[in-house]
């Protein structure tokens, strides 16, 4: 008696491009957690022939051959204005602009706050994981204090540093009626991909800007385990940047 082979090939959003799968982040890496639940908010709202999505330099530009949608590969920290000149050309489709922390509250923090003044009608996902980890894991606007990195290797001291930046409490700050802002953690996939859905959700419906936050992993940098990774996630991060709403039209936050 002879056995059949089977293959089991992976479940992965019907958005995803397979030819460019497995993808190439580190093992352990977070960006390919949230680039999953993107992909099924896009299949769930059906939206894969209206989408253009950007992605900046560092580790996520990684995700440019992620998904079977027009996609454009940005300079640092230009994602955002890229998208909104898309946008503002084709108004009619739905605009992603995908980034890392140091794309996004450093070299292009310029332009994440004037799309939030303005209500640009796009969405930005900006990837959180405390450190520059395309280069090596040097600090970054959001490492933690006291967090080692290749350029803080005693820990970041905030009285030379200052603090992490606390971006989606900076852009509910400074955004208008009709923006959302919400800040997601690989750690709850569920609750991620619903403030994803609400984001990309209010763009549709010419509301506003639209800005999530995730909290990932970069456990290569951070020179951590499983077990150790899952916990500065979960407990670290999330004591310093909490989860949740910050903005939403018309609507009471989920906590």
């Amino acid at each position: 008696m002879t056995r059949e082979k089977i293959t089991l090939a992976p479940q992965m959003p019907k958005c995803w491009n397979p030819e460019t799968k497995p993808h190439k982040f580190c093992p352990g890496c977070g960006h390919g957690l949230a680039l999953k639940m993107l992909g099924e908010a896009i299949d769930e709202l059906g939206i894969q022939d209206k989408v253009v999505f950007g992605c900046d330099i560092g580790c996520s530009l990684l995700s440019w051959d992620f998904f079977n949608v027009d996609s454009v590969q940005t300079h640092h920290g230009r994602t955002t204005p890229v998208i909104t000149g898309i946008k503002r050309a084709r108004p009619e489709i739905v605009g992603i602009a995908y980034m890392g922390d140091g794309g996004g509250y450093a070299i292009g923090a310029q332009h994440l706050v004037n799309s939030a003044t303005r209500n640009e009608k796009i969405t930005a996902i900006l990837i959180n994981n405390t450190n520059y980890g395309m280069t090596g894991g040097q600090m970054a606007p959001t490492t933690l204090p006291g967090q080692k990195t290749e350029t803080t290797p005693y820990g970041r001291d905030p009285e030379e540093t200052g603090y992490p930046t606390l971006g989606p409490e900076m852009v509910a700050a400074i955004a208008r009626e009709g923006a959302y802002v919400a800040r997601g953690s690989i750690a709850n996939l569920r609750q991620l991909k619903r403030f994803l859905k609400k984001a990309i959700q209010n763009q549709m419906d010419g509301n506003g800007f639209s800005f999530v936050e995730v909290l990932s992993s970069c456990p290569t940098n951070w020179r951590t385990n499983a077990e150790a990774t899952w916990n500065f996630v979960e407990k670290d991060m999330a004591e310093y940047f909490p989860v949740g709403e910050f903005k939403v039209p018309g609507q009471k936050e989920e906590k």
